[in-house]
């Protein structure tokens, strides 16, 4: 069996000091393309798929396409997690069509809109990581609101973004906070606001510490040694994926993503999970594009979605790569959610806060 929770595999990516990327998934193209990367690499996967995914796929279409994944790739370690839970209720049914790991949001209110206050984050995100654990199921939290330091405005993605201005305080994750929301959650991972959003348009120049505030990360790992940390909104959209679409008929504005290499040094700092999405929408994009253009008489799916795949292949396989993923797969043998739930039970699973003082 080769379904993993998000907690297991989080933990051997700290005792061997390497990252993670997060991949979303909405359809059978994406899927195929990242297991391929992870086969080509010998890579574990987390694949992930937000409310609006689950919703545009059907979760039943869903929960059998990684069936057919896991079943062609019996060897590949997998974790299939939730990304932005917005309630208990979208957790728990995660939970019920075989999610390994749901991330409870509770940084905004159940509307995906409203920022929320400590208190609602902490009792929410209390409730779900109390029922997932007793499935042995992992969670991740979310402390801060994702938005731009630049605009001062949140980045909606299927309908899930702050909505409105936020304050300086608000898009940056508080450590002092930090530390007391995993104690009273008991998350196995942390999402950190420092400046990342969704989409492709997050920055409007090469990105400093002024808008990216990596240091956020590296504060919050010094007090949290052991806590997981997740950046979300971390495609580094790439410049050569820009040329291609625009090239082919696209209108993309200049725009800068999130480098490599500040990922790579957050992986230095407690990164394990890092959140990719319109990096493997812009090589799929633009293939489809240049297929279409070149061949304007070309109706078959087929034609332009298997060069789409190709291209979302190469971008994951070099993901894993720049993050040290690769070769890590055939290290990992998968513990049961029964088993985990057991650990969970025991607290042996705890975070370890005294040890971070």
């Amino acid at each position: 069996m080769a379904r993993i929770t998000l907690r297991q595999l989080l933990d051997h990516a700290a005792e061997h000091e390497y990252g993670v990327p997060a991949f979303n998934l909405n359809n059978m193209e994406q899927g195929l393309a990242i297991m391929a990367a992870a086969d080509a690499t010998d890579s574990p996967v987390i694949l992930q798929a937000s409310r609006g995914a689950r919703a545009y796929a059907n979760d039943v279409v869903l929960a059998k396409l990684i069936d057919g994944l896991v079943e062609i790739y019996p060897h590949i370690p997998v974790c299939m997690h939730l990304d932005h839970g917005n309630n208990e209720a979208t957790c728990a049914t995660a939970i019920q069509y075989g999610f390994t790991s749901v991330m409870m949001d509770g940084s905004l209110k159940s509307d995906g809109k409203t920022p929320a206050d400590y208190a609602y984050n902490v009792e929410i995100t209390g409730n779900v990581t109390r029922m997932a654990h007793w499935a042995g199921v992992s969670v991740e939290g979310e402390l801060g609101v994702l938005g731009s330091l630049e605009s001062g405005q949140g980045e909606a993605e299927d309908g899930h973004g702050a909505e409105g201005t936020l304050s300086h305080d608000q898009l940056l994750t508080d450590p002092d906070e930090a530390v007391k929301f995993v104690a009273a959650t008991k998350v196995d991972a942390l999402a950190v606001a420092m400046g990342t959003s969704h989409g492709a348009y997050k920055f409007t120049r090469k990105p400093d510490g002024a808008v990216l505030a990596m240091n956020v990360i590296e504060e919050i790992h010094r007090r949290l040694p052991t806590t997981h940390l997740v950046m979300h909104g971390s495609s580094s959209v790439p410049q050569d994926l820009q040329d291609i679409i625009n090239s082919y008929g696209g209108q993309m504005k200049p725009t800068w993503g999130v480098p490599v290499e500040e990922i790579q040094r957050g992986i230095k700092h407690g990164v394990r999970k890092i959140n990719i999405d319109t990096d493997n929408r812009m090589a799929m994009t633009g293939q489809i594009r240049k297929v279409l253009t070149e061949n304007p008489s070309e109706f078959d799916p087929r034609k332009y979605l298997k060069p789409a795949m190709e291209a979302m292949t190469k971008l994951c396989k070099q993901r894993f790569e720049e993050f040290n993923t690769a070769g890590q797969g055939s290290k990992i043998r998968p513990i049961s959610v029964a088993e985990m739930a057991k650990r969970y039970a025991s607290g042996s699973l705890d975070p370890k806060i005294e040890a971070a003082a």
